[in-house]
């Protein structure tokens, strides 16, 4: 087994897509994923997985049903299971990601943003 750290920025420089989560890590059934976002994602939620989103550069918005949440870098929260929720970024946001594996992007939504495949970096 190979043990080697991952440098968050580098692995953000190396795409610039966005809407679409790589996998920089695995532990204990989760996935750690980085991903850019910018513009309307789809409102969505997760059956049965919680799903975590952690701010690195910009700022993300994240619309539930009574408020909006804005993250700045360095801030998180985790939406629980079953909680619909809509991300947007107004202007380029880089995101740190932490769900299980089997977590679709898109949860209970199926359409143009769904990645099924992941590519690891």
């Amino acid at each position: 087994m190979k043990i080697e750290k991952v440098n968050i920025a580098n692995k953000l420089e190396s795409f610039s897509d966005f809407w679409n989560p790589r996998v920089v890590g695995k532990l204990n059934g989760q996935m750690v994923k980085v991903a850019k976002f910018k513009g309307d994602f789809v409102r969505h939620q997760h059956e049965g997985e919680d799903e975590l989103f952690m701010v690195v550069s910009g700022e993300l918005f994240i619309e539930l049903d009574d408020k909006t949440l804005q993250l700045s870098p360095g801030e998180l929260v985790v939406i629980p299971k079953g909680v619909y929720h809509k991300p947007y970024a107004t202007n380029e946001c880089a995101v740190l990601l932490f769900e299980p594996e089997a977590t679709l992007n898109t949860g209970n939504q199926i359409n143009t943003f769904t990645k099924n495949n992941l590519e690891e970096i």
